[in-house]
């Protein structure tokens, strides 16, 4: 979220807590932010209706419904998508890297070729760690 004029952590700006299980409760340490901390939570797309009480932010977790949990494998989906482009994003800059220095004379073409097999073997690796750890979240979520 934006405050004191940069993109901030909420974890940064206040203290959390969850009093009871479906609660969480948000308490700002600076009582001017209470306003901005409730609207970056409502653009946040989770889901949640925070309610503002004085200096404190209540969120509700609603009860997870089979709509609400088809929600929230979505959200998973789109993490998982978002890791994968991260990772294909490091593996075009590794690729050029490499490409850079072959064509500096620092490494041969025979080790270019090694070291392009070496990233697109981390880049499956990675991508399947991505998608074995949303399996598991898509079972946890659509379990009933």
């Amino acid at each position: 979220m934006e405050a004191y004029g940069s993109h901030m952590r909420l974890r940064e700006l206040a203290g959390i807590s969850t009093p009871e299980p479906r609660l969480i409760v948000v308490q700002p340490w600076d009582a001017t932010l209470v306003q901005a901390v409730e609207k970056a939570i409502m653009k946040s797309e989770l889901g949640v209706n925070p309610r503002v009480d004085g200096k404190i932010i209540r969120i509700p977790i609603p009860e997870l419904d089979q709509e609400r949990r088809r929600e929230l494998d979505k959200v998973c989906k789109k993490m998982a998508e978002d890791g994968r482009i991260a990772v294909r994003n490091e593996r075009r800059h590794a690729h050029d890297l490499a490409k850079k220095l072959q064509k500096d004379g620092e490494i041969t073409e025979d080790e270019l070729k090694h070291a392009e097999k070496e990233i697109q073997s981390k880049t499956d690796e990675y991508i399947k760690e991505i998608d074995t750890v949303l399996s598991h979240k898509e079972k946890d979520i659509l379990a009933v």
